[in-house]
């Protein structure tokens, strides 16, 4: 072969293997930012969970919270201020015990709406909120090395 020949040879496969540099080069930016979007998806995800524990956490202590008002508003008539009653009018007073008399004994008292409220162990949310928190940290951990 001739020196030129050889030369244009050489000339050409360098073009080329700069065009697959480059290629390469493009595809790796490509591979990492949809590693970065992939990440962040992940990231809001576990986000989205934590806040929705915490939301299920906080309705199930507003629910206990409302039935320990309503049990101790209900239990303890005696911290209400009791209204002052309006003495009838002798003409509607004979009327009232008179319609009291025709409809025999008084009813017995209603009972209170019972609730039921069950409460979530805190050792456990705390735990799975603790695990949720390691993996973000984790993840979080592996986004600073990968610029670094």
């Amino acid at each position: 072969m001739s020196k030129p020949n050889e030369y244009e040879k050489l000339q050409t496969k360098r073009t080329e293997l700069e065009a697959q540099s480059l290629s390469l080069k493009e595809e790796q930016k490509n591979l990492e930012d949809r590693v970065m979007i992939l990440e962040e998806k992940i990231a809001i995800e576990e986000l989205e969970s934590n806040n929705k524990v915490a939301r299920e956490a906080i309705t199930q202590l507003e629910t206990k919270l409302n039935g320990l008002e309503a049990k101790l508003h209900g239990a303890s008539p005696m911290l209400k201020t009791p209204e002052v009653a309006k003495e009838p009018e002798p003409e509607t007073a004979n009327v009232q015990e008179e319609a009291l008399e025709a409809a025999g004994p008084a009813p017995e008292e209603f009972e209170e709406d019972v609730v039921t409220v069950t409460a979530i162990e805190e050792e456990s949310l705390v735990e799975n909120q603790e695990g949720l928190g390691e993996n973000l940290k984790a993840q979080q951990e592996k986004k600073k090395r990968k610029f670094f």
